[in-house]
């Protein structure tokens, strides 16, 4: 092998262990067909965390994924940790590692699979060729701002951002636009927000740097029906924090399966890769949690972190070879299924097709 990476896991809480499984699986047969070889390191965060050291996020979790070439990630929490003081709750272990790397961009690719468009709820002619990417802000504003608490019978939480904050963000979504549509939407409320005035002008100011590229203005609320009436007049939506949690979740379901879509959260740094989805305890078990999204995720991961361009492309390859073929997990089964596939079959299937993938 010419290259080796090292890679910390992080499986997490309900499906995250299956998931992150299946994800290794492809990886592993990319990795051998492109010749480099993934050193995986495991790590602790969330609920399973806490069970076994008393805290969502150890120190060690944190040493770790600041001393590897990234990280994998599935997903945390579960109904028996939600009792536990915020401090000790998994989602508090999730936050501090992200603050603790300093990945304050978000990306979240949403496509259309042409084989899964009728799984979503919009018609067809709707969703079809949406290709788009939410760049949201992860590090600031509402959920990290100084103060919040709560006094007596009010809570308060403040939402804050600052021009080398949102500077920072701005150019992630920019550049991330020169490899695409060439379009960048920027989402705020700055008819009554002064933070998101601050935004707007900050924005403005970094676009001037990318000619190439077309900056538009969209209040949050108008976007999320935009995303509903026609999603496919978007190429990058940039946004803050909480913002772009909730539209990104939302363009999520233009898919049909939020079990299909990816994220990769990267700094200057450091980079985590994880599904959009969450742990999903309900179903942890049975094999029947779709491993897509972090799979796409393991993609990302080679293409932002590692610069393995080549493997990245075939495993999307592999992922839309083995839906046009008709393999599909119990969420998608009702969707020109040739064959229901549990959790590590879809996985095999998938890294079967790496095979097929030209270098």
């Amino acid at each position: 092998m010419s290259k080796s990476y090292k890679i910390t896991v992080i499986r997490g809480d309900g499906i995250g262990p299956e998931i992150v499984d299946e994800a290794i699986k492809v990886l592993d047969a990319v990795s051998h067909l492109h010749d480099f070889e993934l050193q995986y390191d495991d790590a602790l965060m969330g609920g399973i965390a806490y069970d076994i050291t008393g805290e969502p996020l150890p120190k060690e979790t944190i040493e770790k994924s600041k001393n590897c070439d990234a990280i994998l990630f599935g997903a945390i929490g579960g109904e028996q940790w939600d009792s536990l003081p915020r401090e000790l709750r998994p989602e508090t272990g999730l936050l501090a590692l992200r603050k603790a790397l300093g990945v304050y961009a978000n990306l979240r690719p949403v496509k259309v699979y042409d084989e899964l468009i009728n799984a979503s709820t919009l018609k067809p002619e709707i969703i079809k060729g949406v290709d788009l990417v939410v760049v949201r802000e992860l590090i600031g504003g509402l959920y990290f701002g100084e103060p919040k608490g709560r006094e007596g019978d009010k809570a308060f939480n403040t939402m804050v951002y600052t021009v080398s904050e949102v500077r920072r963000i701005a150019h992630v979504a920019f550049q991330t636009a020169m490899k695409r549509g060439k379009k960048v939407c920027s989402v705020d409320k700055a008819n009554v927000l002064d933070v998101s005035q601050l935004w707007r002008e900050t924005v403005e100011e970094v676009a001037k740097e990318y000619p190439e590229v077309s900056l538009s203005h969209m209040y949050v609320d108008n976007t999320a029906m935009q995303l509903i009436r026609d999603p496919k007049q978007f190429d990058v939506i940039l946004t803050g924090n909480i913002f772009g949690d909730i539209l990104s979740d939302e363009a999520s379901m233009l898919s049909g399966s939020i079990g299909l879509l990816p994220s990769a959260s990267i700094g200057d740094k450091f980079g985590l890769y994880e599904p959009i989805h969450g742990s999903a305890p309900d179903i942890a078990g049975q094999g029947i949690a779709n491993p897509i999204a972090t799979i796409s995720s393991a993609s990302m991961m080679l293409r932002h972190a590692l610069g393995e361009e080549d493997a990245a492309d075939c495993i999307d390859w592999a992922i839309s070879q083995s839906l046009k073929d008709g393999f599909r997990t119990k969420d998608m089964s009702q969707y020109d299924a040739k064959e229901v596939c549990s959790t590590s079959e879809i996985g095999s299937i998938i890294a079967n097709y790496i095979g097929n993938c030209k270098k």
